[in-house]
C-alpha cells in the first residue's frame, strides 16, 4: 500500500510527529469532540461549522504549525463551509465550561494511555497521588477590539487555575475565568468535584483558604500548603519540635488546629516552619507549611521536599509558552482567549503521552535530563503539514479506533525506534563574563573592527 509505505518513511524520519498525530487522532476524535460539545454548551449551538473544526484549527496554532487562526482558516477554507467572520464569532462565543471539559476528557483518555505503557515514572509520594495546583494569567492582547483601542493598560482576557499530576507529567483540569481580576482562591474549589482519597495537593499561599482546606479533608484527601496568616482561623495546640536540618535549611514542627470559620468544625494539621539557608525571591528567609498528612507516615523532611515540587507547573507553563502557542495576543475575546489556552493544554498532554512513550522504551533519566522539549516541537511544527498532505486522513483513522491497550503498545514499539541522538540536549557549559568598557558610541562597524584586530596580530 503507498499510503503504508509513506507512513513507514515518516517514522523513520520523523517518529515524533507520528507517535503525537495517532494520539490526536484517539484523543480528538470529531465525534468525541462534537458530543462534548453539545453535552455542555449551554447558550451556544452548532450549525455550519462543528466544534471539532474549531479544535482541529486552533491546534494547528498553538502547536505553532500555522502563525494564526486566520492562515490555518486559509489553508483549510475547503473543508469549512463558513466565513472567517463566521469562526472568530464562534470562537468569540465559546463557553468556559467547554473549554475545561475538552482538558479533562482528554486529560482522562490519554492518562489510560500512559497508565497502560509498560514503565511510566515512580510516584512522588508512594501510596499517595500527589497533585499541583497554580493559576495563570493570560498575557495582554492587542487592543483590535473597538472599546480597547481607547485604552492605554494592557487588555488582559482572563485566568486560568491549573492541576497537574507530576507522575504523568499532565495538566488533569483547568478551570477557566473570563475577569482576570477573580481571586485564583475562589476558582479553585470547582476541582474539588475531581479529587479522590489518597489525593495530596500541592499548593502556594494563594489557595490556603478554609474553603479549600477543609474541602480537601472531607475528600479524604490531603495536602500541602504554605500558610497565609490572614485567611485562616488556627491556633497552637502543642510545643515546637526541633528536628535538625533538611535540605533547605532547618525544620522545626508543631501541631494546630484549624476552625472553619461557617460550620465551625474543627481540623487538626501539622505545622512546619523551614528556617531557610538562603531567602526566597520574596525575601523571604522562613516559610511555615501546613498539612494534614499523617507523622507516621510521611516526616517533615519529605513535607519539605514535596513542596518544592510545586515548581513542576511553573516548568509546565513555560513549556506551554516558549514550545506551544498558547497565549494568543491577537484574540481579544476573553473566551477565544481561554479556549486557544485549554486547547493547548490538551495539546501539551499529547505531548507528555509521546515522552511517556519514550520513557518507557529508553528510561525515564534519559526524558528528564537529556531530552530535548524544542527539538520535538520543532520537528512538530516542521513536518506535521507535509506529513498531513503524504499521508492521507483515512490512513490515520485505524488509530482513533484502536483499544487504549492497542494504541499504547504501538507507541511504546515507535519509542523503541526512535534514535534518541537526534533529540539530546546541547547542553553548553556557564558562559564566562567579560568585562566591558563602558561604551563611547551607540554603534560600531562590526568589519572595521575585525581588520583593526587581524592587522594588529598580523
Amino acid at each position: 500500500m503507498v499510503g503504508q509505505s509513506v507512513l513507514d518513511r515518516f517514522i523513520q524520519q520523523a517518529p515524533l510527529c507520528v507517535m503525537a498525530r495517532a494520539t490526536l487522532e484517539k484523543v480528538f476524535a470529531p465525534q468525541r469532540l462534537d458530543a462534548l460539545f453539545q453535552r455542555t454548551a449551554v447558550r451556544q449551538y452548532e450549525r455550519e461549522l462543528l466544534f471539532s473544526t474549531v479544535v482541529d484549527l486552533m491546534s494547528l496554532v498553538v502547536c505553532r504549525v500555522t502563525p494564526s487562526v486566520h492562515r490555518a482558516y486559509q489553508q483549510k477554507k475547503a473543508q469549512i463551509p463558513v466565513s472567517i467572520r463566521a469562526l472568530y464569532d464562534k470562537l468569540g462565543h465559546i463557553e468556559p465550561a467547554t473549554s475545561r471539559e475538552l482538558v479533562r476528557q482528554t486529560a482522562s483518555e490519554m492518562a489510560e494511555l500512559i497508565r497502560t505503557l509498560p514503565a511510566m515514572a515512580a510516584p512522588l509520594l508512594p501510596g499517595y497521588r500527589v497533585k499541583i495546583l497554580d493559576g495563570n494569567h493570560l498575557e495582554g492582547t492587542e487592543h483590535r477590539l473597538k472599546p480597547l483601542r481607547t485604552q492605554g493598560g494592557g487588555a488582559l482576557p482572563g485566568q486560568c487555575v491549573v492541576l497537574l499530576d507530576p507522575q504523568l507529567r499532565m495538566i488533569l483540569d483547568v478551570i477557566p475565568d473570563l475577569d482576570a481580576y477573580t481571586q485564583e482562591c475562589r476558582l479553585c474549589l470547582p476541582l474539588l468535584e475531581g479529587i479522590e482519597p489518597k489525593d495530596v495537593v500541592i499548593d502556594n499561599r494563594n489557595f490556603c483558604t478554609s474553603e479549600l482546606l477543609f474541602g480537601l479533608a472531607r475528600h479524604a484527601a490531603f495536602f500541602i500548603t504554605r500558610q497565609h496568616r490572614g485567611r485562616l482561623r488556627w491556633e497552637v495546640t502543642g510545643k515546637a519540635k526541633s528536628l535538625g536540618r533538611g535540605d533547605s535549611g532547618r525544620l522545626t514542627e508543631e501541631p494546630v488546629r484549624l476552625t472553619d470559620p461557617t460550620t465551625g468544625e474543627v481540623l487538626p494539621v501539622r505545622r512546619i516552619t523551614i528556617e531557610l539557608d538562603e531567602p526566597t525571591r520574596d525575601h523571604d528567609s522562613t516559610l511555615h507549611l501546613l498539612t494534614n498528612l499523617p507523622a507516621s507516615e510521611v516526616t517533615a523532611a519529605q513535607v519539605a521536599e514535596l513542596y518544592r515540587e510545586r515548581w513542576t507547573i511553573e516548568t509546565a507553563f513555560q513549556e506551554l509558552t516558549t514550545h506551544l502557542r498558547c497565549e494568543l495576543n491577537t484574540l481579544g475575546y476573553p473566551p477565544a482567549a481561554l479556549f486557544g489556552f485549554c486547547t493547548a493544554v490538551a495539546c501539551y498532554n499529547v505531548l507528555a503521552v509521546v515522552q511517556a512513550a519514550l520513557a518507557s522504551a529508553h528510561g525515564q533519566e534519559f526524558v528528564d535530563e537529556q531530552f530535548s522539549h524544542w527539538r520535538m516541537s520543532d520537528e512538530l511544527s516542521r513536518t506535521y503539514v507535509g506529513m498531513m498532505i503524504a499521508i492521507p486522513a483515512d490512513q490515520w483513522e485505524q488509530y482513533g479506533t484502536l483499544p487504549t491497550e492497542a494504541l499504547s503498545r504501538q507507541l511504546h514499539v515507535w519509542a523503541q525506534s526512535v534514535d534518541v541522538i537526534r533529540y539530546r540536549k546541547s547542553i553548553r557549559g556557564p558562559k564566562t563574563r567579560t568585562k566591558r568598557p563602558a561604551a563611547r558610541a551607540q554603534h560600531f562597524s562590526t568589519d572595521r573592527l575585525l581588520k583593526q584586530r587581524r592587522s594588529n596580530t598580523g
